[in-house]
């Protein structure tokens, strides 16, 4: 009997070694990630901008269809192309940026259809909420990057919010939607 169990012990950690091996580390490549955000600008245009300095990192086992992939926004970062807009999205009365000076999204529950990402749930943290929430991939591959000899996974995630339930209020009286898409633009080099 003890044989046995020593021997069950040393097989069950070889398949957790085995499962273990299978799960590859990736760092987000800040070139090629972007989250952007789209809002109706009552109803006549189209606000849009983004936010250009982030970092994360993605586990991804392909084998087992399981992921984790977590991004961090430095709010401070946005850009619309317009500085008093920025100023003004980084303000008090919008994202609070000295307060909150980061959002950040945590997916561990990936969708996979065949070997392709199609849609990653997890936690989104913005002014000090956090809420669940799915981005959809509307594309997602692997390739072998020919300038970093390393493989790189990545594709273009999109979600839409509520943004009222984080606190982003501003503007909802007067007539601007609550309803904003957020697409996140992920490139990971495998480490």
């Amino acid at each position: 009997m003890h044989k046995s169990l020593v021997a069950l012990a040393a097989l069950t950690t070889l398949a957790c070694s085995a499962v273990q091996a299978q799960t590859a580390n990736y760092a987000i490549d800040p070139t090629h990630t972007f989250a952007t955000f789209e809002i109706s600008h009552l109803g006549a245009s189209v606000n849009r901008g983004r936010f250009d300095k982030k970092e994360g990192s993605v586990q991804l086992d392909k084998t087992a269809k399981t992921g984790k992939v977590e991004l961090t926004i430095d709010i401070a970062s946005i850009t619309t192309g317009v500085e008093p807009f920025d100023k003004h999205l980084q303000s008090a009365e919008i994202f609070d940026a000295a307060k909150f000076p980061t959002a950040k999204f945590v997916g561990n529950k990936f969708t996979f259809e065949g070997d392709k990402v199609v849609s990653v749930a997890g936690d989104l943290t913005l002014k000090g909420k956090t809420l669940p929430v799915t981005f959809k991939a509307n594309q997602f591959a692997c390739y072998q990057n020919p300038m970093l000899k390393r493989e790189v996974c990545g594709g273009d995630f999109e979600t839409t919010i509520d943004r009222t339930q984080f606190g982003l209020d501003y503007g909802v009286p007067f007539g601007i939607t609550k309803t904003v898409s957020i697409v996140a633009q992920i490139e990971a080099i495998k480490q």
